[in-house]
């Protein structure tokens, strides 16, 4: 895929960003604006990216490092950077005319390449609109008693993957045990678009948006 390169995102990438989350989120409420996107960049530069295809914007992928069994309210802004363990895919879209490649798989194996380098231990993200089944083909498994933001809508599910520290070595023991959705866990936020998008194809392996394009 020579015609094809990911980047760390940049002030210039901002308009066509905006204007592809809009396609694929507004129809089903799951839009969260430019004000929330760009704090979510301001929380951690370093894990958010740009897919170039063919010279053009093709795609992006926003994640932050989030507490464990916690994520992003759609309808908040970030107060700023979190320390932690965990790595957070909040969004991933791919654009319709880059779908069909395996860029959506691409660009979140860099991501977990750029989580292993920094020592992160898990990822996790908010799969919605059925796009569960196609992140459980991709490691993550999920934890339904996490109690998640309204504004992922009654059918999204908080997901998590273990990273591996190194090529032969995987994290000892299992995940921490998720506490009850009532308990307290100021939930705002989780991988929200872990979803199949309607018009501009979000993502993973060839699923739409954060979940279930193809791409």
């Amino acid at each position: 895929m020579t015609d094809t390169r990911i980047r760390l995102l940049q002030e210039g990438d901002w308009n066509e960003l905006v204007t592809l989350e809009e396609r694929a989120y507004v129809a089903s409420g799951l839009s969260e604006g430019e004000a929330a996107l760009r704090s979510r960049h301001r929380a951690s530069p370093s894990t958010c990216f740009v897919l170039e295809h063919a010279g053009r914007f093709g795609g992006y992928l926003l994640a932050l490092p989030y507490p464990l069994f916690r994520c992003p309210d759609l309808s908040l802004t970030e107060e700023g950077a979190v320390q932690g363990s965990n790595l957070h895919l909040h969004d991933l879209v791919i654009a319709e005319p880059a779908r069909g490649r395996g860029l959506a798989h691409r660009i979140q194996q860099h991501l977990e390449e750029t989580g292993r380098a920094a020592s992160y231990q898990t990822l996790s993200l908010v799969a919605v609109h059925g796009s569960q089944v196609l992140w459980t083909r991709l490691g993550y498994r999920a934890r339904p008693g996490i109690g998640l933001p309204e504004s992922y809508g009654a059918e999204a599910v908080y997901m998590v993957k273990p990273l591996e520290i190194a090529v032969t070595r995987r994290l000892p023991g299992p995940l921490p045990e998720a506490k009850r959705a009532d308990a307290d866990v100021s939930v705002p936020s989780a991988f929200r678009r872990s979803r199949p998008a309607t018009g501009a194809l979000s993502f993973l392996f060839g699923f739409p948006h954060a979940t279930g394009a193809s791409g």
